[in-house]
């Protein structure tokens, strides 16, 4: 009896995963999309018609809507009158600001990799785990950081000023976005081309120079065919993380600069569901077509790359022959640019939560935050909550996500036949924006389904963790599966034939060795619920369950704090802090699975 109950555990597991994700992702995201092809259960490309013929939304190519056999006859025209600047539209802008952000972290992260991978130093390994951090910090507290460093009143402006130059305008500008998320995606760009780099086969680079090749042409024949998929798929992927870019869009460019991540924000906020909806489905399909792409780059990478002696790296020291040096000359002048870009904000942000307009040194903002704990006005946002919340929601997020993201990462690795399109259906979260997720958890959860005659709700913490653990899952599976796959079969086999089931294998073998591989899937989830915004803006909305993210956005947005930004970088020293110490926390908690 107990053996059949250990055999059928794991096909549970995965149908209670499966039914999970249904309630908390698949089945709100539907209902949002629905809205936009059904009117009263009936199919209908109205909305659709509506926004893809509106200039508003899709600028100049509105035309192939609604007139498009008139477009050959338009483009001959508009070559003919000297290529004018044309209206590019909501649409047109969401694409054009990610492919500009998308180039600008390539651009900043392509020399990274290079220095990583060709050069030895001292703190070289520091340098490359440091890449993972811009992953794990709140997309709103970077974007008040940024606001902190080339604001008008930011550190920037105040060095500037001291140093007898002008002012720089540089927020709510497009160059503020761009830069901001080269922050977040340029190191990504520098980690998966990094391993690209480092696996270069050696021989093959001194076989292309022993047949006389110079160092260029054995860069371009053979260094560049081997990083190039993974230089494609970071790209790919840098392009998917900034067209459906929010908090960074929201805060640093508003509506004047919005994205259609931002606009569907604003519909939901005036109540035009139906709008936000039409919008929403488009930007999925979109997202969900480039997250196929990247797939597709990641499989054919990794079924193309194999084993060899990597290249030698050379020694990198810093003194006086780096100025006799052009390439060190240029590498140090990287790492300068790298400092301020990386660096700056997160020092802003420290340094104005402790500087009074005057410059001098002040406590004045975090004890405006005790102020507000002790407020008992009514509508007042407090830290505390907002911390207790966050946690609260990680923990429960880690109840759910690892599981969730444990059994996923089974079915992408055992799965057989079939796990690859498994995995693009699982994986589906990653080109689904928190906004969509938020929308359509607060229609079926906060506000209710119908079933049999009942509406069944869920309070806005549920909704809230449900969409936490969305979010989070898929970092789970892509931080277990390459472990559980790399994982020689030989144990597994042992263990079998000693007569142990496939969940006591699982549980006893396979897990334990992978350990640290779940445990780093675990900070990933911890440290995302703590830092989600997209969707918690939604359904923290008039409720008390804020979180330290949304929290941090009622302060910047506080008009009664006129335009003094230093509650908000004291809210967001807090959010570092516990979101730092909770990922080195988790972090050490695994450091026993290290062999």
């Amino acid at each position: 009896m107990f053996r059949w109950v250990e055999r059928a555990a794991l096909p549970a597991g995965v149908l209670a995963t499966l039914a999970t994700l249904a309630v908390v992702f698949y089945y709100p995201v539907a209902t949002v999309l629905s809205e936009a092809v059904l009117d009263a259960g009936r199919p209908t490309a109205g909305p659709l018609r509506e926004v893809l013929t509106d200039p508003f939304y899709t600028g100049v190519a509105h035309h192939l809507f609604v007139d498009p056999l008139g477009v050959p006859a338009g483009l001959l025209d508009w070559i003919a009158r000297g290529f004018p600047d044309v209206r590019l539209g909501l649409f047109g802008f969401t694409a054009y600001q990610a492919a500009l952000s998308t180039v600008a972290s390539v651009v900043l992260g392509l020399p990274g990799a290079y220095v990583l991978s060709r050069y030895d130093f001292r703190g070289r390994r520091t340098l490359r785990a440091l890449t993972i951090v811009p992953f794990v910090l709140p997309s709103i507290m970077v974007a008040v950081g940024f606001v902190a460093m080339f604001g008008r009143t930011g550190l920037l402006n105040d060095v500037l000023t001291g140093l007898g130059l002008g002012r720089v305008e540089l927020l709510y500008t497009l160059e503020a976005i761009i830069v901001a998320h080269a922050f977040y995606n340029a190191p990504l760009v520098t980690r998966l081309v990094t391993t690209a780099w480092e696996s270069v086969d050696r021989r093959q680079v001194e076989s292309a120079r022993a047949m006389g090749a110079s160092p260029l042409s054995a860069f371009r024949d053979v260094v560049l065919p081997a990083i190039l998929p993974s230089l494609l798929t970071a790209a790919l992927l840098t392009f998917v993380f900034t067209f459906m870019s929010f908090p960074i869009v929201l805060a640093l460019g508003d509506l004047r600069l919005a994205t259609v991540e931002v606009w569907v924000f604003a519909r939901v906020q005036a109540l035009d569901l139906s709008e936000a909806a039409t919008l929403a489905t488009l930007e999925t399909v979109l997202s969900l077509a480039l997250t196929y792409l990247y797939l597709r780059y990641e499989a054919r990478q990794r079924s193309t790359s194999g084993a060899g002696q990597s290249l030698p790296r050379k020694s990198l020291t810093v003194g006086w022959q780096t100025l006799r040096s052009p390439t060190r000359l240029a590498i140090f002048a990287y790492g300068v640019v790298a400092v301020v870009v990386f660096v700056g904000p997160l020092l802003s942000l420290l340094v104005e939560s402790v500087t009074a307009p005057d410059g001098s040194f002040t406590t004045a903002y975090y004890e405006f935050l005790l102020a507000q704990q002790a407020s008992t006005a009514v509508g007042t946002t407090r830290p505390l909550p907002a911390i207790v919340n966050s946690i609260v929601y990680g923990v429960g997020t880690l109840a759910l996500a690892v599981p969730m993201g444990v059994v996923v990462a089974i079915l992408a690795t055992r799965g057989g036949r079939g796990s690859r399109l498994a995995e693009a259906i699982l994986t589906a979260p990653l080109a689904v924006s928190g906004i969509v997720v938020g929308l359509g958890l607060l229609q079926t959860m906060v506000f209710g389904t119908v079933l049999f005659g009942y509406r069944l709700t869920a309070a806005g913490p549920i909704a809230i963790v449900a969409a936490h653990a969305a979010a989070a899952y898929p970092f789970v599976t892509r931080n277990v599966a390459p472990a559980l796959g790399g994982l020689e079969s030989r144990y597994r086999d042992a263990a079998r034939s000693l007569g142990a089931t496939r969940l006591r294998a699982l549980l006893e073998i396979e897990l334990p060795l992978i350990g640290a591989a779940v445990l780093a899937g675990a900070a990933f989830a911890f440290a995302i619920s703590v830092g989600e915004f997209d969707s918690t803006v939604l359904l923290a909305e008039g409720v008390d369950s804020y979180t330290m993210p949304v929290a941090l956005e009622r302060y910047v947005n506080n008009r009664s704090l006129g335009p003094n930004l230093g509650p908000a970088t004291a809210m967001g020293t807090v959010l570092l802090l516990v979101t730092g110490l909770s990922f080195v926390a988790i972090d050490r908690l695994g450091g026993r699975w290290e062999p």
